[in-house]
């Protein structure tokens, strides 16, 4: 694939009819990295692939590579490969012919196109699919030919757009496998948007996560898994039981509370705050601190796990997994280590604060 050092995207901005829709956006991508743009929808996520694809004019910004600004060229001289959601084959032709139609239109000799074509088909293990049309093929095939038409054109640069969603769970897996090896074998430079948490977690080598069209949190799937930058990106990334607390620090600890709950924390921030706690990070081993009292409403077995809601006060719940079940209406205790209960200044368009002090019914 034709490389490059550094692809810079300093404050790219797009404004759809007055609306902010992706909002000074910086990031520099080195040469063979995998980044996920990861959010909820309408964060922005796919307005920024288009943009870098050339589908969209920049608003404010500009794209570089290589510090040569590429936001002013037509998609075509870019030479990126874009992998869409709906795959966008064409139901006519065949898996070869899809395959080589982007090359056929650069005029590439024919002999060559069928090199490459046969090239990209082994690659993607369709051999035995080549004179099938789309209609002929599985979800699972039929993206398999989307991304073989990408890097058949060796691409300095892949850009794929939520590809597995229309997949279904298994489906999916075993394409997040095969998309990193694709990633590793030709030494790709990958940007994937996705909503999904798990493929972005399990896929890239840093994740930027936006809301709003801003960038929340821009860090390497494990710190963003285990250290949220802020409340938002703790909801959005599983930390289902957040709060509305208050932090006093004393000489020893900090303590947060609110009616209904105390707990310890390692934060230095003191006055209103949002606690987020995740489910995986409650046990039902004692410890020293952190114990919270309160009557099982519903234990759901989960495969390797339970899910249990406790009440831990008329109408409040807390979700927890743990690894033993525990009898639905029994008394029972919850403990969680205070470096796994997470503390943010409250902001004020904060909309996961007290989210699961709900109806316990609802495990959110």
């Amino acid at each position: 694939m034709t490389e490059f050092e550094t692809l810079t995207l300093r404050n790219v901005t797009r404004v759809f009819d007055e609306v902010t829709a992706l909002d000074q956006l910086s990031l520099e991508v080195q040469n063979g990295e995998f980044i996920a743009l990861l959010g909820p929808s309408g964060c922005g996520k796919s307005t920024a692939l288009n943009c870098l694809a050339g589908l969209l004019p920049l608003t404010g910004g500009e794209i570089l590579i290589d510090h040569t600004r590429i936001d002013l060229m037509p998609p075509e001289r870019r030479r990126f490969g874009m992998v869409f959601q709906n795959y966008a084959l064409f139901p006519h032709m065949t898996v070869t012919a899809n395959i080589g139609f982007g090359l056929q239109m650069q005029n590439v000799k024919r002999s060559i196109i069928s090199e490459k074509v046969d090239w990209a088909l082994n690659l993607v293990q369709l051999e035995d699919h080549a004179e099938k049309r789309p209609d002929q093929l599985s979800g699972g095939q039929q993206q398999r030919v989307a991304i073989a038409r990408a890097v058949v054109m060796e691409p300095r640069l892949v850009l794929m757009d939520e590809p597995l969603s229309n997949l279904d769970a298994k489906l999916r897996h075993e394409m997040r496998r095969e998309l990193r090896r694709l990633h590793k074998e030709l030494g790709l430079t990958t940007i994937y948007v996705t909503h999904d948490q798990e493929e972005a977690l399990s896929m890239a080598d840093r994740i930027v996560l936006l809301r709003k069209g801003r960038v929340q949190q821009l860090a390497e799937p494990e710190k963003i898994y285990r250290s949220p930058a802020n409340a938002f990106v703790a909801g959005f990334m599983g930390y289902r039981n957040t709060f509305d607390m208050h932090s006093q620090m004393s000489a020893t600890d900090t303590v947060v509370k609110n009616e209904h709950l105390s707990l310890t924390t390692k934060t230095d921030i003191s006055g209103d705050v949002t606690v987020a706690i995740r489910p995986d990070d409650f046990q039902i081993e004692p410890l020293d601190e952190n114990r919270i009292e309160g009557h099982v409403v519903s234990c759901d077995f989960q495969g390797r796990e339970y899910e249990v809601m406790l009440e831990t006060a008329p109408g409040k719940g807390i979700l927890a997994r743990v690894g033993e079940s525990l009898k639905v209406g029994s008394a029972a205790s919850l403990y969680v280590p205070k470096d796994r209960v997470m503390v943010y200044e409250r902001a004020a368009d904060d909309t996961n604060a007290d989210h699961s002090f709900a109806d316990v019914g609802a495990t959110t």
